[in-house]
Order: C-alpha cells, then structure tokens, then sequence
C-alpha cells in the first residue's frame, strides 16, 4: 500500500471539473485508490459521489492511499490532477 498527501490546486476542489479529471484518472489504473480528507475516513477514489462528498476545496490536505500493480502510478497521476490549476483543465 502507498500513501501519499497532497493539497488541493484548482479553486473550485473536487467539484465539477476537477473531480470528474481526478475520477477518470483513477479509473486509468490497475489499482485500488482512496481518497480522505485530514481527519475523516477514506472513501473510494473511483465515484463521482464519494469523491464530491467530501467536500474538499482549494487549499485543503488529502490523503491518497492506493494498492495494486499501478499503485505509484496511479498516485503520481492524481497528485498532478489536485495540483493543476482548473484553468488548465480546459485545455484537455
């Protein structure tokens, strides 16, 4: 298992745009991922409605756990999502 915490870029957080990258990106790898905001129990990385749920902005911490074949990739990848400005999304 692979742990690895990371602060929320866009200014919306994970809402609209962003969460629906970082949610595609999960889906990308052979791996099992989490995602928790400071002090709050994990939820999985790969639902839309979970990751929404948490209520996490811009400028707030997670935590990231995942566990596979792809764990560090799969890590490296989100951590480059949560810390890409939204503006740069349009561009996709």
């Amino acid at each position: 298992m692979s742990e690895r915490t990371v602060t929320i870029v866009p200014e919306d957080g994970l809402h609209a745009r962003p969460a629906s990258v970082f949610v595609e990106t999960v889906n990308e790898f052979e791996a099992t991922v989490e995602i928790a905001v400071d002090g709050e129990d994990p939820v999985a990385a790969n639902s839309m409605l979970a990751v929404t749920s948490l209520g996490a902005g811009h400028g707030d911490t997670v935590r990231l756990i995942a566990e596979g074949d792809d764990a560090e990739a799969a890590l490296d990848a989100l951590e480059d999502v949560l810390t890409t400005p939204e503006s740069e999304f349009d561009d996709e």
